[in-house]
């Protein structure tokens, strides 16, 4: 700011220290003032009712917490009975809401298994609008379970185009035995995360063997001073050896990672067959190795041997895509290919404007129409399921106070979650909205006035006094 302004920071930091003093005495309110009524509020049973829900949907508060909340701030007594009791009261319309929304805009679905202490509970969401259309507590994670959920949903128009899951073997059976013309693409998180795991633990310990070379050379120089070296040597070249094998197997299985992360996964990239070879050579190539680290390689290898296809489901959706663009455009399938590859290059690098030079030339005043569409087409493709891990994590902050989960409390909070509006994101268009309106584009209530409640709303709102800055 010194800089921008030529001026010195001596004087900048004056400013700050002002301006800091200014808002310190317009915000921050003297002793007289923290008796002031703001504001009434009238206790009804139904405000209190709403205030149990509240707390136990937006707080994440446990049934002991809700007891002394009323205890120690509104001196009013509550059982853990009369807790239940409330929720249970909104559960029928609360389940009667989950139950008529009509699915059939879902479009593409991810599907995971979440536990409480043994207890499975499956879900499903909208990868889009992050719609909550399947949450359901289950004795086993079987085929039939699973198969049955998924049947269920059909009877509100779900029809999706594909979902999106990891390597669960009834998961992705229940939902052949269901919709069979509904294809499960792979999750390529976990295998990129996975192999990420074993290039960390494999250059840890390539660490450690070159930590113990060190040692080795230290003690071999200390001893040569009393002529006693040669009985560290042979220990020494093992050492060496040692550390060598294990750098060269990181850095082997780190390009190999690269390779599948910004390669053969990713969004940009070659066709499908391309892809396939690669991911062929990847596979053979860590097996190759595998006897070098079996226990970390060979789960990584296998995931890619087993789920390959699942994986790369999303090229082939890719190819036909960009396919269609070349006819649409008028363009050949080569040049479109190299507008979709040059997404993968940084408009900050000079070779992303030389080769968008080069292509506008062979292409024409339609390339820019072209690069729009390639750009939308890469933000629509999904290829992990990000949404429904991201549910899972904040499913457990409302798992960790409860010992035993039931079905009503899950249908409860489902409901919750797709009629709570978000506060943030980092996606702005669902900013202020919930993940239903999301889905459908049509606003409704707040989430308590859909289950019955009048939202309490101030007469006048309070405005505090701001006084002004000496």
């Amino acid at each position: 700011m010194a800089e921008e302004l030529n001026t010195s920071r001596k004087f900048v930091y004056s400013q700050k220290d002002k301006a800091s003093k200014a808002l310190d005495s317009a915000f921050l309110e003297d002793g007289s003032d923290d008796k002031e009524v703001l504001f009434y509020i009238p206790v009804t049973k139904a405000w209190l009712h709403q205030l149990v829900i509240a707390l136990v949907m937006i707080c994440h508060s446990s049934y002991q917490g809700v007891i002394e909340i009323f205890r120690d701030l509104l001196n009013f007594g509550i059982s853990k009975g009369n807790i239940h009791n409330i929720l249970s009261g909104v559960l029928a319309k609360a389940k009667q809401i989950n139950s008529q929304q009509d699915l059939s805009q879902i479009r593409v679905g991810a599907h995971d298994e979440i536990f409480q202490g043994r207890t499975p509970v499956l879900v499903g969401c909208d990868v889009e609008s992050t719609y909550t259309y399947l949450l359901k507590q289950v004795e086993n994670r079987d085929t039939v379970s699973w198969g049955v959920h998924l049947l269920e949903l059909s009877d509100q128009s779900m029809k999706l185009d594909h979902t999106i899951a990891d390597a669960g073997k009834a998961l992705r059976s229940g939902q052949q035995e269901a919709w069979p013309d509904v294809p499960c693409r792979g999750d390529v998180f976990h295998p990129i995360y996975d192999i990420g795991k074993v290039v960390t633990f494999l250059g840890n310990r390539a660490m450690a063997t070159a930590e113990t070379v060190e040692k080795l050379e230290i003690k071999i120089t200390k001893a040569k001073k009393s002529c006693q070296g040669a009985k560290h040597s042979r220990r020494l070249g093992h050492a060496r050896k040692e550390a060598s094998a294990a750098l060269k197997l990181k850095n082997d299985i780190s390009t190999l990672s690269s390779w599948l992360k910004n390669d053969i996964l990713s969004v940009t990239g070659t066709s499908l067959e391309s892809r396939q070879e690669l991911l062929d050579f990847v596979v053979a190539e860590l097996q190759s190795r595998e006897q070098q680290c079996p226990h970390r390689i060979k789960p990584v290898r296998r995931l890619l041997e087993k789920q390959g296809k699942d994986l790369l489901r999303f090229v082939n959706d890719l190819d036909e895509r960009l396919q269609e663009l070349a006819v649409i455009y008028g363009v050949d399938d080569y040049l479109v290919r190299q507008v979709f590859e040059l997404q993968a290059i940084s408009t900050q690098d000079n070779l992303y404007w030389e080769r968008a030079g080069d292509l506008h030339h062979k292409i024409g005043k339609r390339f820019y129409e072209l690069e729009e569409e390639i750009k939308s087409l890469i933000k629509e493709t999904v290829r992990a399921s990000s949404i429904v891990e991201n549910l899972n994590s904040r499913l457990r902050n409302y798992f960790f106070l409860r010992k035993n989960l039931n079905k009503d409390y899950l249908e409860l909070l489902q409901f919750f979650l797709n009629h709570r509006r978000f506060i943030r994101s980092s996606r702005p268009e669902r900013v202020g909205k919930s993940p239903k309106e999301l889905l459908t584009d049509k606003d409704h209530d707040h989430w308590l006035e859909l289950l019955g409640y009048t939202l309490f709303k101030r007469e006048e709102a309070y405005k505090p006094t701001i006084k002004k800055a000496a």
